[in-house]
């Protein structure tokens, strides 16, 4: 069966030749596609249907991208990817930290694009692949880790993180007890080996320890990466 029937990526491009271009080369790759020319009619058609991916550009004529990518992950699930002809380090890096996926700059080979939009619909389908529920203890707190359902609680108060926060978390409990460089996480999670991306890897972990609580889950390991320090028995 052919995995891409049936998944629905939303495109928002003002620029119609870029936009149509595409949303044409990723039907004849098998996805299904929509089209649209600013945020407005972005936001009318999450209100029918959630996609499975976003490919999103950031200077728009009724908004700003990131703005908005920012406010849709409070509430989304699905994988974003920044298209935009901001190429500056630090534009790349603050599209990572907002929570996209990946982050492609204009001028792109159509084929590229697609490569990329694969990557990251199969990392995000592989999230709830494996494991069964983990119950993990650290200083009198509890974590039930649910992959297969994608859900995490933290005593018995749920949490609810990004795609990029579950793939790290993810990382680092299938490594508990391990060191795990940043240059680790940045490749596994995101498929960068720049080290000019490791602030967004701490980042992201401040995000997630935010949002964990007062439980000390995650180590950090000065000057190389973190650790889950997470116990299976009390």
């Amino acid at each position: 069966m052919d995995e891409k029937r049936g998944q629905l990526i939303y495109i928002v491009e003002d620029h119609q030749i870029i936009r149509e271009g595409v949303g044409q080369y990723l039907k004849i790759s098998g996805y299904e596609v929509g089209l649209y020319a600013d945020l407005a009619s972005l936001k009318a058609a999450l209100e029918v249907r959630e996609p499975d991916l976003l490919i999103q550009d950031v200077m728009l004529p009724d908004g700003d991208g990131f703005v908005f990518v920012k406010e849709l992950k409070r509430k989304a699930d699905f994988p974003v990817i920044f298209m935009t002809a901001r190429i500056e380090e630090s534009d790349r890096i603050l599209g990572f930290e907002l929570g996209a996926d990946d982050y492609i700059s204009k001028p792109f080979s159509p084929k590229e694009l697609v490569l990329r939009v694969q990557a990251v619909l199969r990392r995000y389908s592989d999230k709830s692949a494996k494991g069964e529920d983990g119950l993990f203890y650290v200083q009198g707190h509890v974590m039930r880790f649910d992959e297969r359902n994608h859900s995490l609680h933290v005593n018995d108060e749920e949490v609810f993180l990004t795609a990029a926060e579950w793939r790290i978390l993810a990382h680092l409990i299938t490594k508990a007890q391990q060191l795990v460089p940043r240059i680790e996480i940045l490749k596994e999670c995101f498929d960068y080996s720049s080290e000019s991306y490791e602030r967004v890897v701490d980042t992201h972990i401040k995000n997630i320890r935010a949002k964990l609580g007062d439980g000390p889950w995650i180590e950090t390991i000065r000057g190389w990466g973190y650790r889950f320090i997470g116990h299976s028995t009390p």
